[in-house]
């Protein structure tokens, strides 16, 4: 199978509701020669040997779109691999300080707001651009270097914790990303970190299904 591709029997879903970046994500997965459906149907997200979970924007807001459609039930009873993508990631975990949002608790963490003045910072919140990532885990991180760069906009961050499999470093150390079980998140945009990105997509697509028939 090329890399580049998946096979004819790979069925990527990128859960559609609310959130800002859904098509960049659909087009950067076009870019790599990847076909997904954009749906909040259920029946095909469950039917799915993939799913996507993008967001971009205030936690309250998206979770009250997920309820709207239960998706946000759905989501937690998926057996397939399961990435969620900036917001879509801190939705992952048990609480978000913004707007302080009831998540939906499959990571056992806290979403927190970034105080440069309690780690006696001068960086500006929200950060907005380029940073590194480094102590990779395997398999996400497959093929990455250490000190990969990819690209952030987020004033929100998961703390390093058990499941992190990736970290950088903005007012102080935190969770770029994280996995458990058949779920995966990560703080950064995949769509617009380029190479890196990519190939975090293409390691994604290509992990074992686990779906369940």
């Amino acid at each position: 199978m090329n890399v580049n591709t998946v096979s004819k029997g790979d069925n990527i879903v990128i859960i559609k509701y609310n959130a800002g970046n859904i098509q960049s994500v659909l087009y950067a997965l076009e870019r790599i020669g990847i076909n997904a459906i954009v749906t909040d149907n259920h029946e095909a997200i469950k039917a799915a040997d993939k799913v996507i979970f993008p967001g971009v924007g205030e936690a309250s807001s998206a979770m009250n779109s997920l309820k709207e459609n239960n998706l946000d039930a759905l989501i937690k009873e998926l057996k397939q691999p399961v990435l969620g993508i900036c917001v879509g990631m801190q939705l992952l975990c048990d609480y978000s300080e913004e707007n302080n949002t009831p998540c939906l608790g499959i990571i056992n963490q806290p979403v927190k707001r970034f105080n440069p003045t309690e780690n006696n910072s001068t960086e500006k919140v929200p950060q907005i651009g380029w940073n590194t990532i480094y102590d990779l885990k395997f398999p996400l991180m497959k093929g990455l270097e250490e000190n990969s760069y990819c690209y952030f906009v987020h004033s929100y961050y998961v703390p390093i914790n058990q499941y992190t499999i990736a970290t950088t470093n903005y007012v102080q150390p935190y969770s770029a990303a994280f996995h458990k079980d058949n779920f995966y998140g990560v703080q950064f945009h995949t769509e617009k970190s380029s190479v890196v990105g990519e190939k975090i997509l293409r390691n994604f697509i290509t992990l074992p299904s686990l779906k369940g028939d």
